[in-house]
């Protein structure tokens, strides 16, 4: 178009390219010194630099669209980066989110499964203050009444709910930071990643409650009614007959007020810890640690983490419990019965 134009009007063709190369180079010069006046240098190189810059896909060249046979333009899409050296898989690949959602079965299943025992108490406690007035208290009469094997009740709606809660937590967690962070941008992605954080794990815990609410229900019924039924087969007829598919749902308001929060919490709390960790504790950087090294990292950050979760999601929690033991009750009903104390 250029050659034309210039032949058209009886002009050489070299100043005209000349012309453009400068055109070209100023457009370049003022955009590189908007891109310093809106965002500072330091911020722009911190956010390309950091872990977190290109957290799902890395960009690579886009070939130019080829023709077809049939005359027809066919796109090729930018594609995620090939895995790094050590990795097992590439970042928000299928086998990378299937290996999130397997690994939130193992972490939450078997964790709150071994945890059963306390777990029993705890909610007797929330629902029978006056019998089981502390934790020693409360494994004391729980042990006389129903032997050590009573410490064990619940521990199948526990391991099947949690493994459930745990697949559609960590799993769609990651699903969301994908999509949110499509939505953001590169460079927004790092500077609202909290808030990303936030807003991922929220959503997949709205899923994840939905999967559990069912077995949590089961669980509760059992535990905190003696009596009532001893096994998971026991029970679930007996709640259907009784109050229809109702009784596994109704608790499923409260475990988002309860779980929600907690999630919330967890994952974002998580995520800046472990970013501190590296930049005012660990001596070297997260490249240069061994794996060692960056799972006792974990291990910290996650306790940190569960320490203010408990805080944030207890309150709910003693509703949930109160709410599942109780033919007929409602959210609302329990909030004013417990009062702030509660």
């Amino acid at each position: 178009t250029n050659r034309f134009t210039a032949r058209s009007f009886g002009l050489s063709e070299q100043p005209v390219a000349a012309k453009r190369t400068r055109h070209l180079k100023t457009l370049k010069d003022s955009a590189s010194r908007q891109d310093t006046t809106m965002y500072p240098t330091s911020l722009t190189q911190l956010a390309r630099a950091n872990p977190f810059s290109a957290p799902l896909f890395t960009l690579q060249k886009v070939e130019e669209p080829q023709q077809s046979l049939h005359g027809q333009r066919t796109r090729r899409l930018a594609a995620a980066a090939t895995a790094e050296e050590g990795d097992s898989c590439e970042f928000g690949s299928q086998k990378y989110l299937i290996l999130c959602g397997f690994g939130g079965i193992l972490s939450c299943g078997t964790t709150h499964t071994a945890v059963v025992p306390l777990d029993l108490v705890k909610c007797r406690m929330q629902v029978d203050p006056d019998k089981y007035k502390s934790i020693g208290n409360g494994f004391a009469v729980t042990v006389r009444e129903d032997g050590v094997r009573g410490l064990a009740k619940g521990w199948a709606p526990t391991f099947i709910g949690y493994s459930m809660q745990g697949l559609c937590k960590f799993g769609f967690y990651e699903v969301f930071k994908i999509f949110y962070s499509d939505l953001l941008g590169e460079e927004n992605t790092y500077l609202w990643r909290t808030s990303l954080y936030l807003a991922a794990s929220a959503s997949a815990e709205f899923f994840a409650d939905i999967a559990l609410a069912p077995m949590e229900a089961v669980k509760v019924r059992i535990q905190t009614q003696p009596g009532y039924a001893n096994t998971l087969r026991q029970c679930v007829p007996k709640m259907f007959a009784e109050e229809g598919l109702w009784a596994f749902y109704k608790g499923v308001v409260p475990l988002w007020m309860r779980q929600i929060p907690y999630t919330m919490m967890k994952f974002a709390c998580f995520e800046r810890t472990v970013e501190m960790l590296y930049k005012y504790v660990v001596p070297k950087p997260r490249s240069e640690c061994s794996k060692s090294e960056q799972l006792v990292v974990t291990f910290v950050a996650g306790y940190i983490a569960g320490v203010f979760c408990a805080i944030v999601s207890h309150p709910a929690d003693s509703v949930v419990s109160v709410l599942n033991k109780e033919k007929g009750s409602t959210a609302v009903q329990v909030l004013k019965r417990l009062g702030p104390k509660g």
